[in-house]
C-alpha cells in the first residue's frame, strides 16, 4: 500500500467511529450504545467486519456503564441482554476480548484477499484499532480486579497503601502506550485520568501516615487538579428530556459513581491531611479562618475533638506521631532535602503532632504517655483497644488508642476516671476507626452507608 493510499481517508466510517469514541470519552455511555446500535441497524448491507465490530462497540459501552458506576461490586448486573447473567465484570469484558480478537483475525485474513485498496485500508483501521480495544479490555480487567480489591478493605484495620500504589504503577506502565490511536484520544484521556487520580490519592494516603507533609500536599493537589478537569466533562454536557405536554428540558449530567467516589476519597483524605498537619496549615493564617477552612471538611477531627473535650471536661487530647525508625522524618512542616537536621532523641522521638486544647503538649503528663506506649504497645497494636491508666502521683486518667501503627490518640482527664466509661471509649474508636481512612472502600459500592 503507498503513502497516499494510506492516507486516503474514509469519511463515513471514520466519522462514525470518531463521535462513537468521543461520546464514551465523555462517558455518555447509553447514546454512545444508541448510536452504533442505530448505525448497525443502517449497515446490515456492510461487510461482516465493519458489522462485528458495531456489536462489539456496543457491548463496549455496556460495559463501561457497568464499570464506571460500579454496579458490578455484589450487585446484580442485569438487565440487557448482554449482561442477563450475573457474569462478574471479568467475565464480561473477556467476552468482549473475544469479539474483538474475532474481528481482528478477520482482518488478519481479508487483507490476503482484498484487491480494493479503500477496503483494505478500511480493513487495517478495523483490525488495528480492535486490536488496540483488545489491550484496553485487559486494563479495564485489571483496574476491575483493583476496584475489588479495594472493595474488600473497607472493613480492614489497616491498608498497605504503597502496595496498591505499585499495582496502578504497574498498571499505567503496561497499558500506557497501548491504545493510542487518534481516535481513541479520549478514551485514552479518560483512563489516564482515572489510573493517576486513584493513583494519587492511595500515594497521599500512604505519604500521610508517613506524615510527609510536602509529598502529601503535591499528591493531594495534583488529585484535585485532575478530578476539577475531568469534571468538567458532566458540567458542559446537557440531557434533554422530553415531558408529557411536548416540552422538553435541560439537565446537568450526574457524573458516574466512580467519579463521585473518588471526589468523597479526596474529600476524607483532605480532612485527615487537615488534622494531621493543623498545625503547619494554621502558621499560614489566622486562627478564625483555620476553624472556618476545617469546619468545612468532613469529617471535622478538629472541631470533633474540641467539641467533646468541652462537653467531658477533658484536660489534653493528643495525637502523638512515633517516628522511631523513621529515616526520613526531621520535624513538622516542610524541610529542604539538602538540609541536615540531627535525627530526635528522646521525648522528641514522640511529638505531639496535634494537641488540644492549648496546641502544646502537656510536659509533665509526657513521660507517662510514652512509658505506656511502650508498656501497653501489644494492646494498642490491635488498632481497636482502647487502654486506660490511672497515675495516683498526678492525678490523672489516661486513654490511649491506636489509629495506625505510628500514631496514637491520648485522652488526659484530671482526676479519676473510670475504664468502663462507654462514652470514651466510643469516641476514641470512632475517631481512631475513622482515621484509618479505610472505610471510604467500603463506599465503592453503590448504595453503601457513610
Amino acid at each position: 500500500m503507498t503513502e497516499a493510499e494510506e492516507l486516503r481517508p474514509v469519511p463515513r466510517e471514520r466519522a462514525i467511529l470518531e463521535s462513537f469514541f468521543t461520546q464514551l470519552g465523555m462517558l455518555s455511555f447509553d447514546r454512545a450504545k444508541d448510536y452504533v446500535e442505530k448505525e448497525k441497524d443502517l449497515s446490515r448491507g456492510a461487510g461482516p467486519m465493519w458489522s462485528a465490530l458495531l456489536a462489539a462497540l456496543a457491548h463496549l459501552s455496556a460495559a463501561e456503564k457497568v464499570y464506571h458506576h460500579m454496579t458490578f461490586l455484589g450487585q446484580k448486573i442485569g438487565g440487557q441482554s448482554f449482561f442477563s447473567r450475573k457474569d462478574s465484570i471479568r467475565t464480561v469484558y473477556t467476552s468482549l476480548y473475544n469479539e474483538l480478537k474475532k474481528v481482528v483475525t478477520m482482518g488478519r485474513h481479508s487483507q490476503t484477499a482484498s484487491s480494493s485498496s479503500s477496503s483494505s485500508y478500511l480493513e487495517d483501521l478495523l483490525s488495528h484499532l480492535s486490536e488496540q480495544l483488545c489491550h484496553f479490555t485487559q486494563a479495564r480487567m485489571e483496574m476491575a480486579d483493583l476496584y475489588e480489591k479495594l472493595h474488600s478493605l473497607g472493613s480492614q484495620k489497616s491498608v498497605n497503601s504503597e502496595e496498591l500504589v505499585a499495582t496502578l504503577e504497574v498498571v499505567l506502565h503496561k497499558y500506557s502506550s497501548k491504545f493510542h490511536h487518534p481516535i481513541l484520544g479520549r478514551v485514552e484521556e479518560s483512563f489516564q485520568t482515572e489510573v493517576d487520580v486513584v493513583t494519587q490519592l492511595l500515594r497521599c494516603q500512604a505519604q500521610v501516615s508517613e506524615w510527609s507533609f510536602l509529598p502529601a500536599l503535591l499528591s493531594l493537589h495534583g488529585a484535585q487538579s485532575k478530578l476539577a478537569a475531568w469534571g468538567q466533562l458532566f458540567q458542559r454536557q446537557k440531557e434533554t428530556r422530553k415531558n408529557l405536554f411536548g416540552g422538553q428540558s435541560q439537565k446537568t449530567v450526574q457524573p458516574p459513581h466512580l467519579y463521585t467516589w473518588l471526589q468523597r476519597f479526596q474529600a476524607a483524605l483532605l480532612a485527615k491531611f487537615s488534622f494531621y498537619f493543623h498545625d503547619a496549615l494554621s502558621r499560614q493564617t489566622t486562627p478564625a479562618d483555620m476553624r472556618a477552612q476545617t469546619a468545612r471538611t468532613t469529617p471535622d477531627y478538629h472541631g470533633k475533638i474540641c467539641a467533646f473535650i468541652r462537653k467531658h471536661d477533658a484536660s489534653n487530647v493528643s495525637l502523638v506521631f512515633d517516628n522511631r525508625g523513621s529515616e526520613s522524618y526531621q520535624g513538622p512542616g516542610y524541610h529542604h532535602p539538602h538540609s541536615y537536621r540531627e535525627a530526635p532523641k528522646g521525648k522528641d522521638q514522640f511529638p505531639a503532632i496535634v494537641s488540644l486544647p492549648s496546641g502544646e503538649r502537656p510536659h509533665t503528663h509526657w513521660p507517662n504517655v510514652i512509658m505506656m506506649m511502650g508498656d501497653r504497645a501489644a494492646e494498642l497494636n490491635t488498632l481497636d483497644k482502647v487502654v486506660h491508666f490511672y497515675d495516683d502521683k498526678v492525678q490523672s486518667t489516661y486513654y490511649l488508642t491506636r489509629p495506625e501503627p505510628h500514631f496514637t490518640l491520648v485522652v488526659i482527664f484530671d482526676g479519676r476516671k473510670s475504664e468502663k466509661d462507654l462514652q470514651i471509649a466510643a469516641f476514641l474508636q470512632e475517631i481512631s476507626g475513622s482515621l484509618r481512612n479505610s472505610k471510604p472502600f467500603s463506599w465503592l459500592k453503590p448504595g453503601s452507608k457513610g
